[in-house]
């Protein structure tokens, strides 16, 4: 499978700038790769397709305001500084991305806020548009990563051209959201309403968690023909010991074993035992999931629709069936489905 088999046209006004009104109504495309057939539903109908037993795994990480708007000293020029991921808590060393990065230099120091209450000075360069900074500032780490989320604004994918709302707080982030790491949504998890997991529960569905802090590089199209040539960067996952046990239980008892989202699907992917059962894990991973591929855990997924060319589509490949989905990828845009983080669902069983 070659990176040009992963290519289409989204039509434009499929591209969802806005979530749906209510989290569980979005449209909801289910693929069923056994009868090779696709219903078209709502994503408050996901309960029936789960029994008592049947178990969903979650990915409860937490968006951070990962975006940040400073001046550069002395132009004042305005530089767009996206942090990725924290290095070192005590020297408040941090690696970024900035925007426009042929302005930054190694020395340069960037002044954020109206007062300059914080103040960046750059100690090195990672990549093109990467840098390594050093933010300046005398409180405690309470009180500057509190500073860090009061100047932040929600980071909002790019292919998103407007401006960030209030709303987004709140729905650029799941409604089980526990631990803050992620830079990015794990977007499948936005369908999920309260009512819907309480039916969930209701119904004897078993509802787990783990963790995987969504990095930028999961969304970076892939540029080289020969999938095998792509590096993913590397994310941190957690998978206790309780989520491990009841996926185990569930494989055991042959009962449906989803994963709410293709983290999820990558997360469980990076800790299989020798015997197809799921282990805990607390670490890295850099696994890229792409066709051919036989998965070992789940047998069931719910996933958006992605970016052309993107790993995410890749892995729902690998699922689904190349053809399959890309009959559903046309089903969705002859039906103006919507597209990408805000956009609708689908599920393959």
């Amino acid at each position: 499978m070659k990176l040009s088999n992963f290519n289409y046209d989204l039509p434009e006004g499929l591209l969802a700038e806005y979530p749906s009104e209510h989290r569980d109504e979005a449209k909801l495309m289910v693929l069923n790769r056994k009868e090779n057939t696709i219903e078209h539903r709502h994503f408050k109908d996901l309960v029936d397709y789960f029994d008592e037993g049947d178990i969903l795994v979650f990915n409860n990480t937490k968006v951070f305001p990962a975006r940040l708007y400073g001046n550069k000293e002395k132009t004042g020029a305005r530089i767009e500084v996206f942090l990725l991921r924290e290095l070192n808590a005590e020297s408040r060393l941090w690696d970024v991305l900035v925007d426009p990065a042929r302005k930054i230099r190694i020395g340069n120091k960037l002044f954020f806020g109206e007062d300059s209450g914080l103040v960046a000075e750059v100690i090195d360069n990672t990549t093109s548009r990467g840098r390594t900074l050093r933010f300046l500032y005398d409180g405690t780490y309470e009180e500057f990563r509190k500073k860090l989320n009061e100047m932040g604004q929600t980071p909002l994918p790019k292919y998103i051209k407007r401006d960030v709302e209030p709303s987004d707080e709140e729905r650029y982030q799941t409604i089980y959201a526990k631990h803050e790491g992620a830079v990015a949504a794990p977007t499948a998890g936005l369908h999920f309403s309260k009512h819907l997991l309480k039916r969930l529960e209701i119904k004897g569905v078993d509802l787990k968690e783990l963790t995987l802090h969504v990095g930028l590089g999961t969304f970076n199209p892939v540029e080289v023909e020969d999938l095998s040539k792509h590096r993913m960067d590397s994310e941190e996952v957690f998978i206790p010991e309780s989520t491990a046990d009841a996926v185990n239980k569930a494989i055991d008892n042959k009962k449906r074993i989803c994963a709410v989202g293709t983290t999820v699907m990558r997360s469980m992917e990076s800790s299989v035992s020798a015997d197809s059962h799921l282990k805990p894990f607390e670490g890295w991973t850099n696994k890229f999931i792409f066709p051919p591929y036989d998965f070992s855990i789940a047998n069931c997924m719910i996933t958006n629709f992605h970016t052309p060319k993107s790993t995410l589509m890749m892995m729902t490949s690998a699922f689904a069936g190349h053809d399959l989905l890309k009959k559903a990828y046309q089903e969705a845009i002859d039906n103006e489905y919507k597209f990408y983080s805000y956009g609708d669902a689908m599920l393959i069983i």
